[in-house]
């Protein structure tokens, strides 16, 4: 026997063995001494030396290579925070060009999977495959930008003289998407139909993640840059606390798999990723509310950043929340009282006039509004017999309505942003990939790293446009549109509004 044992030889060893190529009273005796899983690796104290120091050194590597991977990972992590900071310090402007160049290396990345892939049928027999491709990309960027620069040009009473120019734009577009169509389908080789058509579907699955889903980015920026920089923030806050939790509980309390997609995935690292999430976005955008440089938008598109100074939204002012006492009637007892803040009414006994027996008050309906109002009852003492339990009561003071929304923004961070993730993970899956790229050292490419961000910042549109600003007519865009009325038109628009301020 040799004292150093290459793992490698041992399992070419086992196969030769179980195939039939070893002498039939060798090889059980052989076969069971070759270790077949990693848990028969741990090393006995009758092993010999040098194969417990080659065993030794060779963990001691793996931790080395791991703690390694570990640090670059972080120390880019901590750049690429900083880089984007530097970004969002720059103002508006530079930061909807540092989207723009991330959708073009997102594009670039999610095309190459396929074009690495059927690199040999592609090269020989399709014409002109990647210039349709990249034709497709520009037609859908061109109409996206274009119609949000006519969008802050409407805004602006001072870019209005831009509008004739701005109205090209359109036909501009349908120009380009005619060219790019009609180039598709001439470069259409018999006999490879069948692969073209699967090659510009997924082209166009791509542009709805990297051009449709981030259609309104540019819109949240300018809205104001806490809609770009919260979103944004709540996702790299559930991505950091579910790698620390699943690294700490993973598999410790719930052994079921979370996602086939991606095994390394865990219950508890979602869970302590939400929850996380949640604490992060409820103080992390009440800090956000206090500066105006985020909180105003702005419809200028400036080349030199300058401060901002606007009439702040409501929800970036204190108020006072009270909860309605159904809320905690579904709930145990003993929960509610755990809950910080919360107040528990009861109602008082009194003698009864004709028995002398004690009873409890009931209000009766003419003073349903007095007893909602708690007019009625009194804070509950622990011990005291005349106290009955009535209903529980819980109000916030000097909170922003803007945390509020950040708990929204921050469960769909938590819940439904994360399966972007996991699409990408069965795109790597399904084409044999470790990464996209290789262009973040320890994390791969920028789709391994924005993968769950379109989404995101799709839903911030949504719910800023249901929930915080329900109209999106403004004094320029009246004054636009007034623009564009007849001379009799505008006559009768006048008429009407001056009807409208004088009072019956």
């Amino acid at each position: 026997k040799k004292d150093e044992i290459d793992l490698i030889d041992l399992n070419t060893l086992k196969e030769n063995g179980s195939n039939g190529h070893m002498d039939k009273n060798v090889r059980p005796a052989v076969t069971n001494l070759i270790p077949t899983k990693a848990s028969d690796l741990n090393v006995s104290a009758s092993a010999p030396s040098s194969f417990k120091q080659g065993v030794g050194e060779k963990h001691q590597k793996h931790d080395e290579s791991k703690m390694c991977k570990f640090l670059t990972r972080a120390s880019y992590g901590f750049i690429m925070i900083g880089s984007i900071f530097g970004v969002i310090y720059s103002g508006h402007f530079y930061i909807c060009v540092f989207v723009a160049l991330c959708q073009i290396m997102l594009f670039r990345e999610l095309v190459t999977v396929r074009y690495n892939a059927y690199f040999h049928i592609i090269q020989e027999n399709i014409p002109l495959f990647r210039t349709t491709q990249w034709l497709w990309f520009f037609t859908a960027v061109f109409y996206t930008y274009s119609d949000f620069v006519v969008e802050i040009i409407k805004s602006n009473t001072g870019l209005h003289y831009l509008l004739k120019q701005a109205e090209i734009l359109g036909p501009l577009s349908f120009a380009f998407y005619a060219m790019t169509f009609v180039t598709t389908i001439a470069t259409m080789q018999i006999g490879h139909i069948g692969f073209q058509l699967n090659q510009l579907s997924w082209t166009i699955v791509v542009l709805c993640l990297t051009v449709g889903q981030m259609k309104y980015i540019m819109h949240n920026v300018y809205n104001g840059l806490i809609w770009f920089t919260l979103p944004a923030g709540l996702v790299v806050a559930n991505d950091t606390f579910a790698y620390f939790a699943g690294m700490t509980c993973g598999r410790k309390f719930i052994r079921k798999p979370f996602i086939s997609l991606s095994p390394n995935k865990t219950w508890e690292g979602f869970i302590g990723g939400a929850i996380g999430t949640l604490i992060f976005g409820w103080y992390g955008s009440r800090y956000m509310a206090s500066l105006t440089w985020l909180t105003c938008p702005t419809n200028e598109f400036s080349l030199i950043p300058d401060s901002l100074s606007c009439e702040l939204d409501p929800i970036f002012y204190d108020a006072k929340y009270k909860f309605s006492p159904q809320v905690f009637e579904i709930l145990p007892g003993f929960l509610v009282r755990m809950i910080p803040g919360i107040v528990e009414l009861c109602s008082i006994r009194s003698k009864d006039i004709l028995g002398g027996a004690s009873h409890v008050e009931m209000p009766s309906s003419a003073t349903v509004s007095r007893v909602l109002s708690g007019l009625n009852f009194e804070n509950c003492v622990s011990g005291e017999k005349s106290h009955i339990h009535h209903h529980f009561e819980l109000a916030l003071v000097n909170v922003l309505p803007v945390q509020f929304h950040a708990l929204a923004l921050g469960l769909f961070a938590s819940l439904v942003a994360p399966f972007g993730g996991f699409l990408a993970s069965g795109i790597k899956r399904a084409y044999g990939l470790k990464d996209f790229n290789s262009i973040i050292p320890g994390h791969g490419g920028v789709m391994d790293r924005l993968d769950c961000q379109f989404l995101m910042a799709l839903y911030t549109w949504v719910h800023y446009n249901a929930f915080i600003r329900m109209g999106t007519i403004s004094v320029p865009k009246m004054l636009y549109i007034y623009n564009l009325l007849s001379e009799s038109e505008q006559a009768e628009f006048l008429d009407r509004v001056t009807k409208l301020n004088i009072k019956p």
